[in-house]
């Protein structure tokens, strides 16, 4: 049976039985900050099991992708190795919540897995656990399935009891065995012959019995006269197995779990009381993978038709055939990582250096890795993920939506990586040649920080060559690097947030008395007010107000200024503090004699223009992630922003620039949903409530009971900034530029209003200026770049053609040197042309063979030019190598082929030594 139809069979069995079939969630969960990512069919009813979210069902099946690649539930580095491990998997499930219970759950179970028109398992072939203090389940078992005591087993807690966390909801497991030894004694009607048997029909399978639902059989299974069911042909009596026993075969691999019930019935307490709950519910697992390599007869998941054709597609990609064994371990991690990768990239997990998009690298270069060894030198998950989309994308059609995506930022990252990783296994193998056995933890960082090297492949590559790493000395200089971070921010954010004078003598102390401020800016520009505590410095102070409308810096909002006035003096207000009793305003006494005492009456006023023109950019980030999410892919999420009164900055994930046409478009729509003058809504409510409509939340961020929704149009987010009224005051919104912020982030830079039209104004004032420059009115300007253009062509294509008949460059001439039996030719040159000199270097290597040449160019900044014939490149001495020894003498660093190679000067007044010195270097280059 294929895993397609095993998947349908699974839901079509259940929604047949009063189950509302559930759709996958994304592998991102939506509510819940405590997981990595959805690990279990269970995650996305969380809430319902706790009783925190109702539903319009009592029942529930679904098919749930799920990752167990970092965080507490981490297999990353036993695929490949093992017959079951896996990063990505797909978990069959059904769930009641407070509607049936254990006997239901069982009869569903065994009549999926053992009746002829669903997975058909001989009975014979089936062993059962229970929590050893569930004697009800054990009961159960027994009578409806009539399987005897000695086929099922009583585990522990470790095995058999599931809790949702230190306390909360837990009950016991109840599990389903596979003996993959067993062989009948007469033929049993197998899985494949299932697949075309005639569905079942008719009633539900449920019926009212003693108050419960209890199963119903469409075809009840014979019965020995001991009690067993039988599916057909003679009934063999499995061996009797002892406890000790099955375990031990359990660990080993012969008797496969392929179906887990867990009977939630007991709220646990702090204290590890179990009190029964009200209404117990359901939760059954089954793998997908697992139940496809018991009815395909496979020994090994990796074998079953969800991962052989992505390995044989990596054979295709390497080049070697497949082994089976331990040796075909990397084509086992390529289809696996493919599978991963390709969710994940479709869920909008992105590559990073932190958290899911930190896993989703090292699943991408642990693949990267592999490849490698096979001696793969080109992306290989890319054409992969391709193969999975094919496979897959029927059941999930995600995969086929980003297609494109998923696929460019795979190959995109392997590039990335392939670029270093020769780089970091060279270290590595001068590190183990060296006679050393240990990664200290700095060589490690430098690993990870040089070439892109997650610790935990520095770890596996040491492993295999018999080496450790010193993982804590990591985590230490990692943590220095991030410290270093943090202050760089710091000192950058303590600068941004300087509008002008310093608070002289003030700094950061502040005076806390009782009461707090509090913040009244959303609906006020001004108000009357009074203060709370105030500290003064010369003409710097610092005041706390009863209410202030002053904006404190949060979100990438800039602060508010203003002013505060008394009858007796004025502050001009130029920051604003975040402080745990609220907002303190920061400014200079501009008139008259501070005193600030408590109780004082003041007016607060904030600077309106300039609030005004911060929240048309504020307002116009949320557009503008609309529209890049609609436009470039859901994948795109704010990584950070600012918004001042002159600009917008915009940070999101992203793989790539952005092309000029998009950008049009990206510009045009924002101002199209401006120009709707959409009503912006700012709404009050709980958290899971801001989820159900629909709300963008950012899942690395914390949020409360309560949250601030804002709506504009189509886009809804949490956001705690001021906005404008309507998008329409937006006026005018215009993209300024982008670039790139780091591995896989962007940046676009936007204007909006005043600053659009005054931007506007400028570029038409420019083009006028050229137009007049090139004699030509502003409408023909075009006309005439072109024209100026293609002259320009003609022109450089003429000089060309004089070099080649005559006029080509003269010989390098020079010094002429013999170091260690090589020709080494040194020379000046003024030319800065590179075309030009490396015609110097074609004439040169003409002909020659063991000898080298050098040319120091003089115009500009300096260079160094190398060029090497072909006899000493294919000795393993290359033109690059030795130029960025050379250069290095005047600071300098370059690169290129292997025959001819330049680099800058760095400081041209050091070319004269890096002269002198070049046959010592050109001595020690041809000793390797």
């Amino acid at each position: 049976m294929k895993s397609a139809a095993i998947r349908r069979l699974f839901l079509d069995f259940f929604t047949r039985r009063g189950h509302t079939e559930v759709a996958s969630s994304s592998l991102v969960p939506a509510d819940d900050p405590t997981l990595l990512f959805t690990n279990a069919g269970m995650v996305q009813f969380k809430r319902t099991f706790l009783g925190q979210d109702q539903r319009a069902y009592k029942r529930a099946t679904t098919v749930q992708k799920c990752v167990r690649a970092g965080g507490k539930h981490n297999d990353l580095e036993q695929v490949g190795h093992t017959r079951r491990h896996h990063t990505f998997f797909e978990m069959l499930g059904n769930f009641s919540f407070g509607d049936y219970f254990k006997r239901d759950a069982i009869a569903f179970a065994w009549e999926f897995v053992t009746s002829p028109g669903y997975l058909g398992l001989a009975p014979e072939r089936l062993r059962v656990t229970v929590h050893h203090t569930d004697h009800e389940a054990r009961e159960l078992w027994k009578e409806i399935t009539g399987l005897p005591e000695d086929r099922i087993y009583g585990l522990g807690d470790a095995d058999n009891f599931w809790q949702m966390g230190d306390t909360g909801p837990c009950g016991p497991c109840s599990e389903i065995y596979v003996d993959l030894e067993w062989e009948p004694h007469t033929p049993t009607k197998h899985a494949a012959d299932a697949a075309t048997a005639p569905r079942p029909s008719g009633p539900q399978r449920t019926a009212r019995e003693s108050g419960r639902f209890a199963a119903v059989p469409e075809t009840p299974p014979a019965r020995t006269s001991g009690g067993h069911a039988r599916v057909s042909g003679t009934f063999h009596r499995p061996e009797v197995v002892p406890q000790d026993e099955f375990e031990r075969r359990a660990e080993a691999g012969r008797y496969l779990e392929i179906w887990n019930l867990v009977f939630m019935q007991f709220d646990r307490a702090a204290d590890g009381t179990l009190t029964p709950l009200p209404k117990p519910s359901v939760d059954t697992g089954a793998g997908l993978e697992r139940i496809a390599a018991v009815l395909q007869g496979e020994d090994s998941n990796f074998h079953t038709d969800l991962f052989l054709p992505l390995i044989e597609k990596a054979s295709e990609l390497v080049g070697q055939p497949y082994d089976r064994g331990e040796a075909g371990a990397p084509f086992r991690v390529l289809a696996d990582h493919a599978r991963a990768v390709s969710f994940l990239l479709a869920d909008g997990v992105y590559p990073s250096n932190e958290g899911r998009g930190y896993v989703l690298r090292r699943i991408l270069r642990r693949a990267v890795r592999h490849a490698w060894l096979l001696g793969r030198r080109a992306p290989t998950l890319a054409p992969l993920t391709e193969g999975v989309i094919e496979l897959m994308g029927e059941a999930y059609p995600e995969l086929v939506a980003k297609r494109g995506f998923i696929a460019e930022v795979a190959k995109q990252e392997e590039e990335r990586f392939l670029e270093t990783i020769e780089g970091g296994l060279e270290r590595l193998d001068e590190l183990f040649y060296s006679g050393l056995n240990h990664v200290s933890g700095e060589e490690a960082f430098k690993l990870y920080d040089t070439f892109g090297f997650p610790v935990d492949l520095t770890q596996v590559i040491a492993t295999e060559r018999g080496g450790t790493v010193d993982l804590a000395g990591f985590e230490a200089a990692l943590e220095k690097q991030r410290e270093r971070s943090r202050e760089a921010r710091a000192e950058g954010k303590a600068a941004a947030e300087s509008p002008g004078t310093h608070v002289g003598g003030v700094g950061n102390v502040g005076i806390v008395l009782p009461g707090k401020s509090q913040f009244v800016g959303y609906g006020e520009d001004a108000v009357d007010t009074s203060i709370e505590s105030s500290q003064s410095a010369g003409e710097g102070v610092r005041i706390r107000l009863r209410e202030s409308p002053f904006y404190v810096e949060s979100g990438g909002q800039v602060s508010d200024t203003g002013r505060i006035v008394s009858p007796d003096w004025e502050v001009q207000v130029d920051a604003v503090r975040k402080t745990p009793d609220g907002p303190v305003v920061e400014g200079r006494v501009v008139k008259g004699t501070f005193h600030g005492e408590r109780g004082l009456p003041v007016r607060a006023e904030v600077d309106v223009a300039r609030r005004r023109d911060i929240e048309r950019n504020h307002s116009a980030t949320h557009l503008l992630h609309h529209v890049l999410r609609q436009r470039l892919g859901t994948h795109v999420r704010q990584q950070g922003s600012l918004v001042e009164p002159g600009r917008l900055r915009f940070d999101f994930s992203h793989h790539a620039p952005i092309d000029p046409a998009n950008l049009d478009a990206i510009q045009r729509e924002v101002n199209e949903l401006a120009w709707e003058n959409f009503p912006v809504e700012i709404r009050e409510m709980p958290y899971p409530d801001a989820l159900a409509l629909g709300a963008m939340a950012f899942f690395s961020e914390k949020y409360g009971d309560r949250v601030r929704v804002v709506t504009m149009g189509p886009s809804i987010e949490l956001c705690g900034g001021t906005h404008v009224r309507s998008t329409g005051q937006l006026g005018l919104f215009r993209l300024a530029g982008q670039g790139g912020v780091a591995a896989g982030v962007r940046r676009v830079e936007a204007l909006t209003g005043p600053e659009a039209y005054q931007a506007m104004s400028a570029v038409q004032e420019r083009l006028q200026r050229a137009a007049e420059t090139v004699k030509a009115q502003p409408d023909q300007l075009l006309r005439k770049l072109e024209a100026l253009v293609q002259e320009r062509e003609k022109l450089e294509s003429r000089v060309a053609e004089l070099r080649k008949s005559g006029a080509a460059p003269q010989d390098a001439g020079g010094t002429v040197l013999d170091v260690q039996g090589v020709s080494l030719t040194m020379a000046r040159t003024d030319s800065d042309d590179r075309d030009e000199i490396g015609q110097v270097a074609d004439r040169f290597r003409q002909g020659r063979s063991n000898s080298v040449l050098v040319l120091f160019g003089q115009q500009g900044r300096g260079a160094v030019h190398v060029a090497v014939t072909d006899d000493l490149v294919k000795a393993g001495r290359k033109a690059g190598d030795l130029v960025n020894r050379i250069a290095a003498l005047s600071g300098g660093k370059g690169g290129g082929r292997p025959q001819f190679a330049s680099a800058g000067a760095g400081d041209p007044s050091r070319l004269g030594e890096a002269l002198e010195n070049t046959p010592s270097v050109v001595a020690d280059w041809l000793k390797g």
